[in-house]
């Protein structure tokens, strides 16, 4: 299968890419290395990729449309991967403008090639943070979704529902996935894993914000990748997955298990909610297990314990 994968040299993008190349598809990766964090860690994930049998990558902003147009007028694709996007609930709020530029109309572009260039499957990351400040649980893909409390996660929503329409409209097969906080090696700097475990390196204070009881369904970067593929091969008709572990953990709990993986004790004081943040995300798999036999097996001491390790050995940045 030739895949396209844009977002390619972020976080999840290079962990599907090392995936797909390893059961023998080919990807090429498209990316615009923007300056949301350090391009050099996207630069050190693609060149890392580049030595891959069956991977290329084009630079480039889905924004631009002419240059969309040449990729699809040179390449074939048999299936696409949209993992792009403006990433983060809180920056979004500061930023609104550049989200739904980045998040809505580059998805509008991509779904306007598919079609022109008859690509029959698209896979489409959304987010959890679609679910808003609910707290029933666990979050079912049947819940209602129409009050977002950020604009990352309005635009997310609008991608879902720009999805359905284009397979509405022109029956394209797509698939909707619902990450649930996805942590582990290469993980973005300024995302909290990332971010406590510099901060505990470094002798600092964590801020825990309300009184640490907010808790989150976090979901391992390996079991994220199982869940994705399994989307793009069982892509048919419309439909919307929960991609979570099925677990939540506190955040004042998770804080500890992070300082126990690094072997550094926390140090942590209280501030109060975030605007946009939720007090709890836990996704119900039931429809995930049963169309895709998603199948997620790494709980957070383990996984905590992977990211530990990739973070001592990256070195404090």
């Amino acid at each position: 299968m030739r895949v396209l994968l844009t977002g390619a040299a972020g976080f999840i993008g290079s962990h599907t890419a090392e995936a797909l190349l390893a059961r023998g598809d080919e990807v090429v990766g498209f990316d615009n290395f923007n300056a949301f964090y350090d391009p050099a860690i996207k630069r050190r994930n693609a060149a890392a990729l580049g030595a891959l049998r069956g991977f290329s990558m084009v630079e480039g902003d889905l924004c631009d449309e002419p240059a969309l147009d040449a990729l699809f007028a040179r390449e074939r694709f048999d299936a696409v991967i949209h993992l792009a996007a403006w990433a983060g609930v809180r920056p979004s709020i500061d930023a609104p403008g550049v989200y739904i530029d980045a998040n809505v109309r580059g998805l509008t572009n991509v779904l306007e090639r598919i079609r022109r260039a008859g690509v029959p499957r698209l896979v489409f990351a959304s987010s959890s943070s679609v679910y808003g400040g609910r707290t029933t649980v666990p979050f079912r893909e049947t819940d209602p979704v129409d009050r977002p409390i950020s604009p990352y996660a309005a635009t997310k929503k609008a991608g879902e529902v720009l999805c359905a329409t284009w397979h509405h409209l022109y029956g394209t097969h797509i698939a909707s996935l619902r990450y649930f906080t996805v942590y582990g090696p290469r993980q973005r700097p300024e995302m909290a894993f990332h971010k406590f475990a510099t901060m505990i390196a470094r002798g600092r204070s964590i801020p825990i914000y309300g009184d640490g009881s907010s808790a989150r369904d976090y979901t391992y970067i390996a079991d994220i990748v199982q869940g994705t593929v399994a989307a793009l091969d069982h892509c048919e008709g419309y439909e919307i997955y929960n991609l979570g572990e099925s677990h939540t953990t506190r955040l004042d709990a998770v804080v500890e298990k992070l300082g126990r993986a690094l072997g550094i004790a926390p140090k942590t004081h209280h501030e109060p909610d975030q605007p946009g943040d939720v007090p709890i995300t836990f996704a119900d798999i039931t429809h995930a297990r049963e169309k895709l036999g998603y199948a997620p097996t790494t709980l957070i001491d383990e996984g905590l314990a992977r990211f530990a390790e990739w973070f001592h050995r990256e070195g404090v940045r």
